[in-house]
């Protein structure tokens, strides 16, 4: 007898990396589609995010570094919960005090840097696959 041991993610969820570490940039990647099994798109700057969404697109969930060069994480986190305020927003810093500013910018989690791989399994169980049932629930 098989087990069904994920539930169903929101259809086409559209999750959002932003580093500008290469290296860092495809580890979450690579551990976000194995977890999500979805493309998971991939900015190196802020501005790269906020181009896309003057598109006209969206994303549910955004992961992104606090600190760039140029426009910092803070900066697209104030962007998104002015303009998108659904939308998730993951911090990411290797100073544990960039927590405290995040969280009062509306910042949905921080990861401490380095992190491990189940604290990232754990944001997308809370914020995709326990979020959706909820709304899914409600109707």
């Amino acid at each position: 007898m098989l087990k069904q041991v994920r539930r169903a993610i929101i259809p086409n969820v559209q999750i959002a990396v932003v580093d500008h570490e290469a290296l860092t940039r495809e580890f979450i990647v690579n551990v976000m589609m194995y977890s999500v099994n979805r493309e998971i798109l991939v900015f190196e700057s802020v501005d790269g995010l906020q181009n896309f969404m003057g598109q006209g697109k969206s994303v549910h969930m955004v992961l992104s570094a606090v600190h760039f060069p140029g426009k910092s994480g803070f900066e697209l986190l104030r962007f998104l919960k002015k303009e998108k305020p659904q939308t998730y927003f993951v911090a990411m810093s290797a100073n544990p005090a960039d927590e405290i500013p995040a969280t009062e910018l509306g910042a949905d989690a921080f990861l401490g840097r380095p992190f491990a791989l189940k604290d990232l399994f754990d944001l997308v169980q809370r914020f995709v696959v326990e979020d959706h049932a909820c709304a899914d629930s409600s109707h």
